[in-house]
Parts: C-alpha cells; structure tokens; sequence
C-alpha cells in the first residue's frame, strides 16, 4: 500500500480513491484520514479584498485592527486582567487610524468586537494637482488621487518625491502617519523618530 504526503497528514492512496467513489464507503475507523493541505503563498496569491472577522475580547493582541465606534483603531498594549471577585476584562491602549489619538478601554471578556478593514500600502506623493494629492505605487505605477479635504492638516508634512503610507478603510483613502515625529528634512523618506 503506498502512502504519500500532504502537509503534515498522511494518507493512503487506496482509501483515498475509495472516498472519491462512493460517499457510502465512509466509515468510521483508524485508518489515516485525507486532509485538504493549508493556503501555500508560492501556488496562489492572497485575496485582494479584506474580510470582516469578528473578534472575542480574547482573541486581541498588540497590532490587532478593531473597528470600535465607528472608527479604525490598531492595538498598542493590551492587558487581560482576571480579578479574584467578578468578571474578568481586557484592558487596552488603543490608536486611531484616521486621528492619530490614544484611548485606553476595557472590554468585558468574551465580549464580541469586530475586526477593521484595514489595509495599508506604500505609496510616494508625486505632486499636487490643483486642489488634489497625487500618489503613485512604486511597483505597478498606478495613480492615486486625495482631495485636499481628505489630507487634511498633513499637506505641511508632504513633500513631492516623499515616501507615505496610505490608509484604505471603508471605500475611503487617508494618509496615514503616527501622530509624534520628527521628519528629518535631508532625506526624501519619512523617518520617524517615536517619542
């Protein structure tokens, strides 16, 4: 009888074949059992569109994406706190994708939170075009293009030429950067120095 490989489970070619043919052949019994192998990132790409998980307070770790009030925001610190009289709780410190401001809340254990849709992508800001930022990935050379409404206060940080992370969230594009630096103006990156 030959065995070949899958991952990490083995099984048998002959109860393979058997399970293709008919569903009443199924049984219950030791024999190894065929298992479909895991997504391989070298045989498919991983899906461009973002699905919406939710979330146990439990299953929160720093860098987690949540969506809480309407809001995208990125776990910073978290703390699961289980006291000797009542409920246990998650104690977090939170940061706001599109403000830039830290929170701290406290979600009960085993409360449900939903997962933001969140996706970040580098891009370079190329030059402004009348009221709108113009932004280009470096790799394909598509255009991106963010009213100056949508920018917001950070056109004094913008220089044409400068390496920025763009924020997609719920249909909308924001230019995401941490809320304490100090650009260094010698260089045409971002270099961010956290305080």
């Amino acid at each position: 009888m030959a065995m070949a490989m899958a991952g990490t489970a083995t099984f048998s070619i002959s109860s393979a074949t058997s399970i293709f043919r008919t569903s009443s052949s199924l049984k219950f019994s030791s024999k190894p059992m065929l298992i479909p192998m895991r997504f391989s990132p070298k045989t498919q790409s991983p899906p461009r569109t973002l699905r919406i998980y939710a979330l146990t307070s439990n299953d929160i770790k720093v860098g987690t994406n949540l969506e809480v009030d309407g809001a995208p925001w990125r776990i910073l610190e978290f703390l699961h706190v289980k006291p000797g009289k009542g409920a246990a709780f998650v104690r977090t410190k939170m940061r706001n994708y599109i403000t830039g401001n830290t929170v701290e809340k406290t979600f009960r254990a085993g409360s449900t939170i939903e997962e933001a849709n969140v996706f970040k992508e580098s891009k370079q800001f190329t030059y402004k075009d009348g009221s709108q930022f113009v932004f280009m990935d470096l790799n394909t050379f598509e255009e991106s293009r963010l009213n100056e409404a949508d920018v917001g206060d950070k056109t004094k940080w913008l220089k044409e030429g400068m390496d920025c992370n763009l924020l997609f969230w719920n249909g909308k594009v924001y230019i995401y950067m941490h809320t304490h630096i100090v650009p260094l103006l010698h260089s045409r990156h971002l270099h961010c120095m956290y305080t």
